[in-house]
């Protein structure tokens, strides 16, 4: 086989020699370059079309722009890489099956060739990463672990590592001689990727600990930041806030800096309703016999009137009531308080299982809080709101009926009634 390339090349020098007498090895070194590129284009061609055959087989997505971000594309973007190293290994093998040792050329054609592979197997990696970033994407799997930012971590690493390698192969020494030169400049790598490496620490604590996940609702009032997390990647994490702008936050503030994380909420079924009706302290008395009479008619009522009713009498019994001061009574505000006890309990929306209750503040100048303190069935944000809306529509509409009032600061109306009644 040599012998034959030795005859070729001879006959076509010969050849060169008798039509282009002024300069035979330029023109040979043309015509391999010619053979070299169509080869290489041909080869390329029938290992593209031969992968996107093989892979339209394989997935039910269509190839339609390698730059898309779906399974097919990704590989279809994978197999176009390795056919661009394989189509420069097989250059580099021809190159120096028709050029002679030593030539200038063969040294060039080895050197870009070098480059092109070296290029093409960091993209091929890329192309790897990518389908799996994908995959993991479309299983969930980056829920409770920052796939992408692991990724883009061995994206970094994989690059500078292949431009050691690159500029070693160009300089013709050991990469290890270059590494060894890059303690001196340890100071300013440190400084260009101190992000990249406190995303690093921060994405593996954060994933460690199980701080965050995509999907979780953060809250960062020090960022703006009050929504769902939509990616973790090596240095930011991406926030749509509910009023659908998106905050980015630097990873490693999240380990700095507190944030809330409400998952807790959401994975527990329940969501927290904490709000306050305050009344006015001049309609808070006793009840008497008439409007007990009344109030026993409520069916959340009836059973507590009766109980308590009945051990006020039995401890009253021997104490003088007509004075006020002695023995015990039933307030509106103690019935009040019992009927939302009851009324919360009874409630098919209000989940029986969490923590339930209607506490009694303390009285501020704006009147006496009742604070309703449990929580939804739910989470959802609308239902919540609804379900607490009706809550405290119900609770404002039947305050008459226990002889309460809401409290209310006065208004610019108010002042202007009570000017005219002076008048």
């Amino acid at each position: 086989m040599t012998d034959i390339r030795a005859e070729l090349r001879e006959y076509l020098l010969e050849w060169f020699g008798q039509y282009l007498p002024a300069n035979p090895l330029l023109w040979y070194d043309i015509l391999v370059l010619c053979w070299l590129a169509i080869f290489a284009i041909i080869l390329h061609l029938i290992i593209r079309n031969s992968a996107k055959h093989f892979l339209k087989g394989r997935f039910s997505e269509r190839i339609v722009q390698p730059d898309a971000k779906t399974p097919a594309e990704l590989a279809f973007k994978l197999a176009k890489h390795i056919s661009f190293v394989i189509q420069g290994a097989v250059v580099v093998i021809q190159a120096r099956l028709w050029l002679p040792e030593g030539s200038g050329l063969l040294h060039i054609i080895e050197m870009v060739t070098d480059q092109w592979i070296i290029l093409f197997s960091l993209l091929s990696l890329f192309s790897l990463l990518d389908i799996f970033q994908v995959i993991s994407d479309r299983r969930a799997v980056r829920a409770h672990f920052p796939i992408r930012g692991l990724l883009q971590t061995i994206k970094l690493i994989a690059s500078v590592l292949t431009g050691i390698l690159a500029v070693s192969l160009l300089m013709n020494k050991s990469p290890l001689i270059l590494l060894s030169g890059l303690g001196a400049l340890s100071a300013v790598m440190l400084l260009v990727f101190k992000d990249a490496i406190l995303g690093l620490v921060a994405g593996i604590q954060l994933s460690a600990n199980n701080m965050l996940a995509v999907g979780d609702w953060l809250e960062m009032p020090k960022y703006g930041a009050d929504g769902d997390v939509i990616d973790i990647a090596l240095t930011t994490v991406k926030v749509r806030n509910w009023d659908k702008t998106i905050t980015t936050i630097p990873t490693y503030a999240l380990i700095s800096d507190s944030f809330k994380n409400w998952r807790g909420m959401s994975e527990s079924g329940g969501r927290r309703i904490k709000r306050s009706i305050h009344l006015e302290m001049n309609s808070v008395r006793f009840l008497n016999e008439q409007e007990l009479s009344e109030l026993r008619k409520a069916n959340l009522l009836t059973k507590y009137i009766d109980t308590t009713i009945s051990s006020i009498s039995a401890e009253n019994a021997s104490k003088d009531m007509s004075c006020l001061l002695n023995g015990r009574r039933l307030t509106n505000v103690g019935t009040f308080r019992h009927y939302l006890i009851e009324l919360l309990k009874q409630h098919p929306k209000i989940h029986q299982n969490m923590t339930l209750m209607v506490r009694q503040l303390e009285p501020t100048n704006k009147g006496l809080p009742i604070e309703i303190y449990t929580f939804t069935n739910t989470t959802a944000w609308a239902e919540y709101e609804g379900i607490q809306a009706d809550i405290f529509d119900h609770i404002l509409a039947i305050l008459p009926v226990f002889y309460l009032k809401a409290h209310e600061s006065p208004t610019g109306n108010d002042v202007r009634s009570l000017s005219i009644g002076k008048h």
